[in-house]
């Protein structure tokens, strides 16, 4: 399917904040959510922001999706069975991520596949129902970015419709914790839509550092209290609203796997499905260019450079922040010296629709940069030429660093990097973001 590029954003939100809902629910068990108050975090027995066996047995049913396989054919589920292996679990309704984005252009397949998929462990009518008003509120948000559970309502059947609409009305008036009865379909749902209805969503205030889709964020931190696999399960939706640029960076950071994989690796698998293996990210030259490092002028602990410096890190490089693709030979090289890399959805162009969250991104990544060097890491911060992504995130380290306005702050980046030139869109985001009104201080506190 030929998707728009915020359209395609949301799209590779799909499984990111799936996982990433999963990872962040890993220590609550059903029955005993832990206290309202407790803080939320990435943690696991075996590694901090590690995905268990429900995000393994998503991306399984991606994976095969992604291969060409109809899921709803009797190959590709004994496909799927066979990967899942004895085990197949028992939260069906968190495999609707990826069957959504199989079926982006065909939503009578889409209730097929709702159906087949999820019989494979839960073949109940009340199951049933729960998956397919999933799958098509996560259908419908990529396309749309709406959040509306309601939207498949029309495919249920009396007496199912009016049993449902209860059921939604009821979670918009409870708190996920109220929904924890284990292998329960229908209350996966209710805890996930739940969390999602009754968190509020922040106004856009840049100069606050208030983000209309920091509502992500704060709805998964809220579904964790409740079942077990309500993060997962509103990941998928959250996701598909808001897009993979709305998930946080200091999530994405922590954010992997068993088996090496991580935050990218679920968005070219959403990439792939969700255009029928059509997108290719851009591939960027410059191999024979000399490589720019230099040091913020605030901030030697952080490099500015372009992507030929990723081909040859500087020995004291700890961590990176690319702000651009990354081809397969970069990657490589960033992670046979570090772990702490995240890649950045960042388009250097004018276009709002390119950027749908500019504002949040710009933040989030300098956030990202201040939790780096506040654990004493060594960042290089780098996009394809240095040219304007590179000096926009830098301008913005340097007003949050130190005060400085836009101006002050464009004016020595171009100082450090004499071709440096930030597009429009960006020199009026940072205008946006300007640190007045006490941000500064709330976010450098005394």
């Amino acid at each position: 399917m030929d998707l728009e590029t915020a359209q395609l954003d949301r799209a590779c939100g799909v499984l990111l904040a799936a996982a990433a809902g999963d990872a962040l629910s890993v220590e609550n068990e059903p029955g005993a959510p832990p206290p309202p108050d407790a803080p939320t975090t990435m943690k696991s027995d075996s590694a901090p922001g590690e995905w268990t066996d429900d995000t393994f047995r998503t991306l399984v049913v991606a994976e095969v999706a992604a291969s060409g396989a109809d899921l709803r054919t009797a190959s590709a589920q004994a496909a799927i069975r066979a990967r899942w292996g004895k085990d197949a679990g028992s939260g069906p309704l968190t495999w609707a991520a990826p069957v959504a984005l199989a079926f982006l252009d065909d939503p009578d397949g889409l209730t097929e596949a709702a159906t087949a998929i999820g019989a494979l462990t839960d073949d109940t009518p009340e199951a049933g129902e729960a998956r397919m008003l999933w799958c098509h509120a996560i259908r419908h948000a990529v396309l749309t970015g709406t959040l509306d559970v309601r939207v498949g309502l029309e495919r249920l059947p009396e007496p199912g419709r009016t049993r449902w609409v209860e059921r939604l009305r009821k979670a918009e008036r409870a708190r996920p914790r109220d929904f924890t009865r284990t292998g329960q379909a229908a209350e996966a749902l209710q805890a996930a839509w739940c969390a999602i209805t009754t968190t509020a969503v922040p106004q856009d205030e840049p100069v606050d550092g208030s983000f209309r889709v920091d509502h992500l964020r704060l709805a998964l931190e809220d579904a964790t209290l409740g079942r077990r696999d309500a993060g997962a399960v509103a990941g998928g939706l959250l996701g598909a609203a808001y897009g993979a640029s709305a998930v946080p960076a200091r999530w994405r950071l922590d954010l992997r796997g068993r088996s090496e994989r991580g935050p990218q690796d679920l968005i070219a698998l959403a990439a792939a499905l969700a255009t029928g293996g059509t997108y290719a990210p851009p591939v960027y030259g410059g191999g024979d260019r000399p490589a720019i490092t230099v040091p913020h002028p605030d901030d030697p602990g952080v490099l500015l450079a372009d992507l030929a410096a990723v081909r040859d890190l500087p020995a004291t490089v700890t961590a990176v922040v690319s702000l651009c693709p990354v081809g397969e030979q970069e990657r490589r090289t960033i992670l046979a010296r570090t772990p702490h890399w995240i890649e950045v959805r960042l388009a250097d162009c004018d276009e709002p629709a390119d950027n749908p969250n500019l504002d949040f991104v710009l933040h989030d990544t300098v956030t990202a940069i201040e939790q780096l060097r506040t654990g004493g890491h060594v960042v290089l911060v780098h996009c394809v030429a240095a040219y304007s992504r590179t000096p926009t995130i830098g301008a913005l380290y340097a007003m949050r660093r130190t005060g400085a306005d836009r101006d002050q702050a464009i004016a020595a980046m171009e100082r450090a990097l004499p071709e440096a030139d930030p597009t429009d869109a960006f020199r009026a985001a940072l205008r946006r973001a300007r640190p007045d009104n006490g941000w500064l201080a709330r976010l450098h506190p005394a």
